[in-house]
């Protein structure tokens, strides 16, 4: 009697686990997303918790997002976050774009590094900043997302309306001076098949 209890409740919580329409749109994007990045988000054990367990394996890939995002706020704290959260895909879309062969993208993502590096020296030279300025680290991460999300690919605005009108008239000048030198992948690789010989 106790299991015919049990496995009627299992039976009445299958019926009743997705009955709402807006979560089962968002568990589908989730999937779709999920299955796009196949060897990322291990979609194939994901599949095998879903048909042992009956839960979406949605749940399961939101389980170790959270468990991963905790352990690693509760080793470097909020600055570790933020700085993983800058990193990772601009990295990973930097390295896309140097094969792109598209300028705007090298624009774009060279001018990703340049603030990221400057944020950087900023916040290991003055570290009392981050302190000052409430929510620092919040506000951080939502300017780099800012800075590299497909969406807005702010670092070409701040690109085109600050940093080149700004500097451009120095850099116009650093070509006219003789002295500079000119260097380019083309010069480089002139100079080592030169050294070759």
């Amino acid at each position: 009697q106790k299991q015919v209890r049990i496995l009627a409740l299992q039976h009445k919580h299958k019926e009743n686990k997705m009955t709402h329409p807006q979560l089962e749109a968002a568990l589908t994007k989730a999937d779709a997303f999920i299955a796009k990045y196949p060897t990322v988000c291990q979609y194939e054990k994901l599949k095998e918790l879903e048909t042992k367990t009956g839960y979406s394996k949605v749940y399961f890939f939101l389980l170790v997002v959270l468990s991963l995002g905790g352990l690693t706020y509760a080793i470097g704290g909020l600055k570790l976050v933020s700085d993983l959260i800058s990193f990772v895909y601009p990295a990973y879309a930097s390295f896309k774009a140097i094969d792109s062969g598209m300028p705007g993208d090298d624009t774009q993502w060279l001018t990703y590094w340049i603030l990221f590096g400057g944020m950087s020296i900023i916040e290991n030279t003055l570290p009392f900043v981050t302190e000052w300025i409430p929510l620092y680290f919040p506000i951080k991460l939502a300017f780099f997302v800012w800075l590299y999300h497909p969406h807005f690919l702010g670092a070409g605005l701040v690109y085109t309306k600050f940093l080149r009108p700004v500097l451009a008239p120095y850099i116009d000048s650093l070509k006219k001076n003789p002295q500079s030198p000119a260097v380019s992948v083309n010069n480089l690789e002139g100079e080592a098949d030169k050294k070759d010989m």
